[in-house]
């Protein structure tokens, strides 16, 4: 199996490259308006948002700032097959311009929009991102009427275009089979509160085309494209920064395409791709070992699992999960500077150091006779 990815350093209001309904999946997070980070980005790309930030007109400067963002997703849900997902990470910001100390609702006016676009809703999920900071409330403290609630979350807006994706041909539905999520993940992935993710070290070096980078977390990506795709499915961030969302894209045997108006990062983007192998199949391993894990806790508990997984011939809970595999990846290509390749092992055992099974076409239930696959763990 190989996957491609691909990289413009275009603007990604226009993307004339990618066809209508060539994308299975947006996974992104755009620059987030009325954040200072942001300014110098928006202005540089908005007169009007030059102008309303001089003036100190801060609504202004906030719709002004999100007419940059619209075509981006005018784009996408052009690009998006029907049935595809986009996922949104967005912040809201706070901020005091002039005398007047208020919230600006991105995510708000980012719904807004792909509402008006066609794009259907679905239910977002809260990303509670920790803080290590010992004093989080802002204003005057102990007295009432004097501080504000501190903006310590951010929203991870889940939308569709169109009903839902239909799976018809026998291959796209073995890729989704094999695509499967293990039952103890999915009760933490489909939750609509994720507490269990840090965010990510913004900073880049002084001399670079940006100060900080915006960037989203590995994992939230990596689950998010686990989450809303199938193997083999082409996922496109339109603010590719730093290359998270390739990565992430790569270790799930994902294609991708980002856009990134700063070609400056090309350097950042490539280094951390050559580093993808190690990294990705430790993050698969990972996943291996915590439901060996939960395995073990279901014997100490006295749970019975009643199916098996035939490409690692261990125990799972659900029918759905019996072809769930994980390819390790096995090599990485780079081409030039707009893009790579990234072939993968079809055995379970070499990476994980697991028993490769030959998978059965009608796996057989597991009988209590069956459980001592637990012993090996």
């Amino acid at each position: 199996m190989k996957t491609t990815h691909r990289v413009y350093f275009e603007n990604s209001e226009r993307m004339p490259a990618l066809p209508a309904g060539s994308v299975d999946l947006i996974v992104t997070s755009p620059p987030y308006p009325m954040i200072e980070m942001w300014d110098r980005l928006f202005t540089r790309l908005s007169p009007a948002a030059r102008k309303a930030l001089a003036q100190q007109q801060g609504l202004a400067a906030f719709e002004a700032m999100h007419r940059v963002l619209d075509p981006v997703w005018a784009e996408a849900h052009r690009i998006l097959r029907p049935g595809g997902f986009a996922c949104i990470n967005i912040g809201d910001a706070t901020r005091t311009i002039g005398d007047a100390f208020m919230l600006y609702p991105n995510h708000a006016r980012i719904l807004t929009r792909c509402l008006e676009l066609g794009f259907t809703p679905l239910p977002a999920i809260l990303w509670r991102k920790q803080t290590n900071s010992p004093n989080k409330f802002m204003g005057s403290g102990m007295l009432p009427a004097g501080a504000y609630v501190t903006l310590e979350h951010e929203l991870i807006l889940v939308l569709r275009k169109g009903p839902k994706r239909e799976f018809t041909h026998p291959e796209e539905k073995q890729r989704r089979r094999e695509s499967a999520i293990f039952w103890e993940e999915r009760n933490v992935w489909y939750s609509d509160v994720w507490f269990d993710l840090k965010g990510t070290r913004q900073g880049l070096e002084k001399d670079g085309p940006r100060r900080r980078s915006g960037a989203f977390p590995f994992e939230l990506v990596y689950r998010l494209i686990s989450m809303f795709s199938a193997k083999g499915d082409t996922v496109l961030d339109p603010f590719l920064g730093t290359g998270t969302t390739l990565k992430a894209a790569a270790a799930a045997a994902r294609n991708s395409i980002g856009f990134e108006i700063e070609p400056d990062f090309a350097e950042s983007i490539f280094h951390r791709i050559r580093e993808i192998v190690g990294f990705a199949n430790e993050r698969l391993r990972s996943r291996i070992d915590s439901h060996i894990d939960f395995i073990r806790q279901c014997r100490d508990t006295g749970r019975t699992l009643t199916h098996l997984n035939h490409r690692y011939n261990f125990p799972v809970v659900t029918r759905q999960e019996t072809e769930l595999f994980l390819n390790p990846l096995a090599d990485v290509r780079v081409h030039n500077k707009d893009g790579f390749e990234v072939s993968y092992s079809d055995a379970a055992g070499p990476v994980f150091d697991l028993p490769a099974v030959s998978p059965a076409e009608n796996p057989p239930p597991k009988t209590d006779s069956q459980l001592d696959l637990f012993t090996r763990y």
